[in-house]
Order: C-alpha cells, then sequence, then structure tokens
C-alpha cells in the first residue's frame, strides 16, 4: 500500500512539475478564419506569448494554459503532452464593438460615431465570388450599386448620384490615403482588385471633412498591410458560368519593422450578351517600413490593365424577347473600352509625442482610355499628382478627452480629351470600329484644394461632440487645340470657394443603447463635360449643386447581445439640381434646374439564431425606406415638381443566413428585393421590381500549421430572376427607335473555385 502511495505522489509530482512544448492555431470559431495578437498564458509560470497574424503560436506549459483576445470569450485547456492544437474561440455577442472608424484620420470607435458608417470587413468581401463589387455594396442600407455590365456601374448613396449618367459621381473615394475621385468628381472603383482590399469604410452623407464633403457620401477602401512577423503565399482559382475565371496570387512577407503584400489578379468572363466580353489584369503591392523610432513609410501601388465590351442599353422589346444581345449601332461597332489605370502613393507618418503626429502623402495617378463608340472614338490621358497633410493631435480640454485633425489637400489633374470619326459603317459587318478624322482635342487641367479640421470632444462619460469644416475650390482651365468649326472652348472656369460645416453628437443612453445624430454640408461641381455648352462655349451660370443632411439614428443591443443593430433616420435637401438635357443622341449637356428632397429610414437587423460549440447560425435584415422627390423642377416647359427622383429604388431590403460549423462548413444565403426604378423624369417607365436569391457553400480545413484550404461552391440568381440591373435614366429615341432604357441582368449562374494557402 505504501508503495503504491509514493509511487502516485511521484506521479503527481512529475505531472505538477512537467513541461510541454505546445504549437497550435487560434481560428475565430464562427469563419475558421485564424486570430492574430492572441494572448497565450501559462497559468503556473505566467509565461505569455502571443499569436501571429496567421493565428501560428509556441509556448512551453507547466499544465493549463489560459487563450485571450479582444472581442473572443477566454478559455482554459489543460495540457498533458507536447502537441499541436487547434483552438476555436467564440466571439462576444456585441455589435457595438471596439473597431475604429477614421483609422487614418481621427481614430474613433465605430459605437462613438456621430454619423451613420458602416464598416465592411474581409470575411464580408469574400462572402460572394469576390468578383463584382455591387453584391457587397448592396448588403448596406442608403447604397445602392447598379452594374450594367463588369465595366458598367453606377453607384448612388441616398439617392445621390442617381442622375450620372454613365458612372459614379458626387461620392468622394479613397484607397488608403489616394483620393480615387477625380478632377471631375468621378470614380471607378469598381476597377480595383477586391483581394487586394483588407476592409471597406462607407459614411453616408456629407459627414466626413476629412475626406471631402461628397454630397451621397464617402468610401474609403484599406489596402491590406501586414503588422506582424510572418510569411504567406496563396493561390485562389474559380470558375464559373458564362466563360468566368478568377486567378489571384498572393505573397505576404513580413517582418519585424517592415513588411511587403503583393496581389496579382487576373479576371476573364465572356459575357452573357453580345460584346460583352471582359478581361482584367491587376497588380497591387503595398509595404510599409519603420524608418527610425519615430518615422513610418507605407507605400501604395497599383496596376490596371482592362479591356471590356460595350454592349450598352436595349429597348423595351429588346429587353423582353432577347436581352443578350448588344444595342445594334454598339454590336455593330464593336464597342469597347481599352484602359490602362496606375496609382502610387507614399505616406509619411511622424509621431512627434504622444500627443501629437503628421501624416503626408505624395500620390499620382494616371488613366489612359482608348473607346471606339458608334458616333465617335474617344482618346483620353490623365495624369494626376497631388499632396494630402494633416496634424493630428490629442489633448486634455476641461480635464476631458479632445481629439482633433488640421489638414489640406492639393490635386492637379492634367486631362487630353480627343475624338476621331468612326467610321465603321463605311465597312463590312464584322470589321468593328474603324478612325477617321479627327472631331476634337481638348487640353483640361482641373485641379482643387480641400482644407479640413475636424474634432471630438467627450463632455462627459456619455455625450461626446463631433465638428468640422471644410473649405474646396474647383478650377477648370481648358485649351481647344482643335477649332475647325469656329467654336472655341478654350477658357478658365473658377468656382467660388464652398464652405461646409457640419456637427454631430453621440449619447449613451445605456450599455444597450446609443443615439446619434448630424446636421452637415455638401456639394458636387459640375464636370468639365457639363460646364459646356452645345456649341463648346462655357455656361457662366452653371453652379455646382449644394446639400444639407439632417440625420438622427440609433445604434442598439438586446437580449444579452444577440439582438443588434442601428437605425437611421435622415432627409436631405439638395438645391441647383444638375440636369442633363439630351440635344442628340448620347450627347449631353447640363442645367442647374431645381431641388430635390431625400427623406428616408435605413435599419440593420441582427439576430444570433443559434450560438453552440458545434453550430453557429446568424440571421441579418438590412432595409432602405426612402421618399424622394422633386421639390422644384421645371425643365423646358415641362414641370417634373412631386415627381419620383429618377434611377432609385424607393425601398430596398436584404435578408440572410450565414451558417458556420466547428467542422469548417458553412455557407450562406441572401434574398434582395428591390422595388421598381423610375427611367425617366416623367415617372411614365418604370423598371419593374425583382428578387434575387444568391447563396454559397463551403468546406475550411487547416491541413497543419503550415497549409490550409477553402473549397466552394455558389450561385447568383438561383430564382432565374429577369430584371434590370442598371438603367439608362431619361433615355430617347431618335430616327424612329425606341428608348433604351434596360440594361439586363445575369439570369441563374454559378461559379466554384479553392483558396490554398501556405504559411511558413
Amino acid at each position: 500500500m505504501n508503495k503504491i502511495a509514493v509511487s502516485l505522489f511521484f506521479l503527481l509530482s512529475y505531472i505538477a512539475n512537467a513541461q510541454f512544448n505546445i504549437s497550435g492555431l487560434i481560428v475565430d470559431k464562427t469563419t475558421m478564419t485564424p486570430i492574430n495578437n492572441v494572448t497565450i498564458l501559462d497559468i503556473k509560470t505566467g509565461n505569455k506569448v502571443f499569436s501571429d497574424i496567421y493565428g501560428n503560436f509556441k509556448i512551453t506549459s507547466n499544465g493549463i494554459i489560459q487563450i485571450s483576445g479582444t472581442g473572443y470569450k477566454s478559455r482554459e485547456i489543460t495540457i498533458t503532452t507536447d502537441q499541436h492544437i487547434t483552438i476555436h474561440l467564440n466571439p462576444e455577442v456585441n455589435n457595438l464593438q471596439e473597431v475604429l472608424i477614421n483609422s487614418l484620420s481621427i481614430p474613433l470607435p465605430e459605437k462613438y460615431a456621430t454619423d451613420a458608417v458602416t464598416i465592411i470587413n474581409e470575411q464580408e468581401i469574400n462572402r460572394g465570388n469576390t468578383v463584382e463589387l455591387h453584391p457587397v455594396l448592396n448588403k448596406i442600407p442608403g447604397v445602392f450599386m447598379q452594374n450594367g455590365t463588369l465595366n458598367t456601374n453606377r453607384i448612388t448613396i441616398r439617392g445621390i448620384g442617381a442622375r450620372n449618367l454613365f458612372g459614379t459621381a458626387t461620392i468622394r473615394t479613397y484607397f488608403g490615403d489616394i483620393p480615387l475621385t477625380d478632377g471631375n468628381g468621378e470614380s471607378s472603383i469598381e476597377d480595383l482588385e477586391l483581394a487586394s482590399i483588407s476592409e471597406i469604410e462607407i459614411h453616408k452623407g456629407p459627414s466626413s471633412s476629412s475626406y471631402g464633403v461628397g454630397l451621397g457620401g464617402t468610401i474609403l477602401l484599406k489596402p491590406q498591410f501586414i503588422n506582424q512577423p510572418t510569411t504567406e503565399a496563396s493561390f485562389f482559382s474559380s470558375a464559373g458560368s458564362y466563360g468566368l475565371r478568377r486567378n489571384i496570387g498572393k505573397v505576404i512577407l513580413g517582418k519585424k519593422k517592415s513588411n511587403l503584400t503583393i496581389v496579382y489578379g487576373n479576371n476573364h468572363f465572356d459575357g452573357y450578351r453580345d460584346n460583352n466580353t471582359y478581361t482584367r489584369n491587376t497588380i497591387t503591392a503595398t509595404s510599409s517600413f519603420d524608418a527610425g523610432k519615430k518615422n513610418n513609410i507605407s507605400i501604395i501601388a497599383s496596376y490596371i490593365d482592362l479591356k471590356a465590351g460595350i454592349p450598352s442599353s436595349i429597348d423595351q422589346d429588346d429587353f423582353d424577347s432577347n436581352p443578350r444581345q448588344a444595342a445594334f449601332t454598339w454590336g455593330r461597332s464593336q464597342a469597347f473600352e481599352d484602359v490602362n489605370y496606375g496609382i502610387l502613393g507614399v505616406t509619411w507618418t511622424h509621431k512627434y509625442n504622444s500627443s501629437y503626429s503628421q501624416q503626408t502623402s505624395i500620390f499620382s495617378l494616371f488613366r489612359n482610355n482608348h473607346e471606339p463608340r458608334p458616333f465617335n472614338i474617344l482618346s483620353e490621358q490623365s495624369n494626376t499628382i497631388g499632396v494630402r497633410s494633416r496634424v493630428i493631435g490629442t489633448r486634455a480640454l476641461f480635464k476631458k478627452r479632445w481629439n482633433w485633425t488640421a489638414g489640406g489637400e492639393v490635386f492637379l489633374d492634367f486631362y487630353n480629351n480627343k475624338t476621331f470619326e468612326n467610321l465603321y459603317e463605311d465597312f463590312p459587318p464584322g470589321t468593328g470600329s474603324v478612325s477617321g478624322n479627327k472631331l476634337s482635342d481638348l487640353d483640361e487641367k482641373r485641379n482643387y484644394y480641400n482644407l479640413f479640421a475636424e474634432s471630438n470632444v467627450e463632455v462627459n462619460d456619455k455625450l461626446k461632440l463631433n465638428f468640422g469644416i471644410h473649405l474646396n475650390q474647383t478650377f477648370f482651365d481648358i485649351d481647344d487645340k482643335f477649332l475647325s468649326d469656329g467654336n472655341n472652348s478654350s477658357g478658365k472656369f473658377d468656382f467660388d470657394p464652398i464652405l461646409s460645416p457640419k456637427v454631430g453628437i453621440n449619447y449613451i443612453l445605456n450599455n444597450n443603447l446609443i443615439l446619434f445624430g448630424n446636421i452637415a454640408h455638401g456639394f458636387s461641381t459640375p464636370t468639365t463635360s457639363e460646364t459646356l455648352l452645345p456649341d463648346g462655349e462655357f455656361n457662366p451660370d452653371l453652379q455646382p449643386e449644394i446639400g444639407w443632411n439632417y440625420e438622427i439614428g440609433a445604434r442598439y443591443k438586446f437580449l444579452g447581445g444577440k439582438l443588434h443593430g442601428s437605425l437611421s433616420v435622415y432627409t436631405i435637401r439638395i438645391s441647383d439640381l444638375l440636369v442633363a438635357r439630351r440635344t442628340e443622341e448620347d450627347n449631353f449637356f447640363a442645367i442647374n434646374a431645381g431641388k430635390t428632397i431625400h427623406n428616408g429610414i435605413e435599419a440593420t437587423f441582427n439576430y444570433k439564431i443559434i450560438r453552440t460549440n458545434q453550430h453557429q447560425l446568424n440571421l441579418f435584415i438590412n432595409t432602405t425606406v426612402n421618399d424622394y422627390k422633386f421639390d422644384d423642377f421645371v425643365d423646358l416647359d415641362t414641370d417634373f415638381s412631386g415627381n419620383d427622383l429618377t434611377g432609385v429604388p424607393s425601398y430596398v431590403m436584404n435578408t440572410g443566413v450565414d451558417w458556420f460549423t466547428d467542422k469548417g462548413i458553412y455557407g450562406n444565403f441572401n434574398f434582395q428585393i428591390v422595388s421598381r426604378i423610375p427611367a425617366n423624369d416623367q415617372n411614365t417607365v418604370f423598371s419593374n421590381s425583382y428578387e434575387l436569391l444568391h447563396g454559397k457553400i463551403g468546406y475550411i480545413k487547416n491541413i497543419d500549421k503550415h497549409f490550409s484550404f477553402d473549397l466552394f461552391l455558389g450561385a447568383n440568381n438561383i430564382l432565374d430572376t429577369k430584371y434590370a440591373s442598371q438603367l439608362q435614366i431619361n433615355a430617347r429615341g431618335f430616327g424612329g427607335n425606341a428608348p433604351r432604357y434596360f440594361y439586363p441582368g445575369l439570369p441563374f449562374n454559378m461559379y466554384g473555385g479553392i483558396n490554398i494557402k501556405y504559411r511558413l
């Protein structure tokens, strides 16, 4: 008996004092994605390590380790042998997160924001087929992206930008700290490779003084930067209906004081319609490195090579009977765009002390486009240089925290536009576009400056205030180098300085409810083409659109955090509305013709239906209900006052579920309802309302500490709904032809693929 007791004593002593070498991987239990910066603590010795950016860790343990990370429930695990383990952490159920917004301006927890802001993380970006941006943005209340083709899109926020004819305007966009909005106020963010973006931050309404005050709002695209030592290579490949092919290669090299990420993307689509092929090659590189204890340098570079056919819009009869055809003249001329687009930015961050820092970015962009259209062949080149700099400070004001920033941005855009005759009708069918005599040659300088200041003031533990001021002035200088018909478009056109203030409030009512509100001013300057009258002369009476946004809202969580979401109610009043008046087929000029009122409600609802150790099932509902009207709009002899705003649905609802298991199986479904949309100012033509159902299933597996894969299969428009994915508003018919309002949406289509990762 004594021998047994002695043996048991020595055994227990050995176990109590034994040390075990543990390596492992920390993953999010709901998404099976690795988690970085998780603390792994040996309870007995106090030895502590942290997981790297891809969740890997190594520790020597005396028997019990504790795992804890921000936003996750802590766990304790008993260790009895050397081993490699995968540890699953459950996220804390709390949507009023500490995720930061304005990270490049005044970093602020999202819950303290005074405006309606939405963060789209990398997991949500990858929820669908990752080729198209519109399924990502269209789940956000108040945001609606129409997509005629992969290269023909229009983004609106709260109805702002719906009247722009061929792209996205009145919205400010940035890639990191680099403005993507050109001197004309237009943006083409759909050309960027989604695989190079880590997060999308959307501010709805003109509430972001530090990033310009686009009348519709601001979209901040955050490139991927690595901030921990790691080495990774990954390859993504997928294929789908209508000749869809997508291949992505990514290399990540992270050191203690420097890092480099390179992403190459190749995307090809044969197209659903005639003359609808699309090929895009993109390479994006990001890097940052410490340049001393107080300095950091970061670099963003991207090059895009895109060639895509343009099938254009079709009339109602063709939409109903043969939606796959291209518009006749656009198909006959084999219209296309061939774009080369480059972005380069260098940002210097200097920390003077714990209270003050400075960020200065120098950037350059170029864009070359060759675009044959039936009525002419366009050749355009733009080169942009600019600088953006600001100081960020944190101080105490009456013993309360006061964060502020002040700075400026100078943007110099040099643009050349040439057009040539398109002689395709003089050649046999199938020849395509043939260039003829020169029709125009314009050199344009499109420059502006922004000066801004913004501050957050903490009045007390519950009340926080936000103030901002923004000053902009825009200059156009045009040199008409082609005077064949005696008209001269040369001249200078300088807008008066525009001062845009804002004030916001955030009040924490209790642990479950936060109230916010703001009043903000915004503007949108006309493009250079809009400033020209039909005879090529400047219109000196043309003014920017201006508007005021008034908003109140709430962010909430109930039922122990199982239910969470937000609600916003707003009205935007816009005056000097820019209206495109059409003089002949596919040619337009602009006038200030009225006022609009944008009233709306936006709501998000998220509910954790099931949360166990084996399964997670989450429900979401996002809804936009609005009443956008022409308040005062008379064009020629027609009074449109009281009509619905053209090109915007009156309601959009997205509902869906996300399912995850601890075995790595996941799936999601998204059901979208879109109301009918007015196609003309008279409100005599509407697109039909429609419903779309999308879904995706997949399996994620970590093979060992080095390899993992994600195998997936998805389908879009599962109900095979026939719908118009974009409208050409206020289209007119010429020569007895019907107006071409409609871009047909894709019918049922599928995709599938695999993503393989290797971590050193």
